[in-house]
C-alpha cells in the first residue's frame, strides 16, 4: 500500500488491489498501520474530497483538517494514483 503522506498518527495511502475494473480515485485513511477499516475519502473531478466512510472513526475536527490538507494536495494525490495505477477516472 504505497503511503502519499503522513498527518500526525494518520496514515493517508491507496490500496495496491483496487478491484478490476480500477475504482475511481480515492484515498484511505488510518491510525497507525494501514487496515481494511480505513476512512475512505473519493476525489471529485473539481479537486474536492467526498467522504465515503469514516470506519477508522477519525474525529471530525481532525478529519476536516485532514480534508483540507488533501484538497491543498490534489496534484500530488493525483500524480501518485497516476503513476501506481496507470489511469484516473472520478466518483463524480
Amino acid at each position: 500500500m504505497p503511503q502519499i503522506f503522513k498527518f500526525g498518527p494518520y496514515r493517508v495511502f491507496f490500496w495496491s488491489n483496487e478491484n478490476e475494473p480500477l475504482e475511481p480515485i480515492h484515498v484511505h485513511i488510518s491510525i497507525g498501520k494501514s487496515n481494511k477499516n480505513s476512512t475512505k475519502i473519493w476525489i471529485t473531478k473539481t479537486s474536492k474530497c467526498i467522504l465515503a466512510n469514516n470506519n477508522s472513526n477519525i474525529p471530525e475536527k481532525v478529519l476536516k483538517l485532514i480534508i483540507r490538507m488533501l484538497e491543498n494536495n490534489i496534484d500530488l494525490i493525483k500524480q501518485k494514483w497516476l503513476e501506481h495505477f496507470d489511469e484516473i477516472t472520478y466518483f463524480c
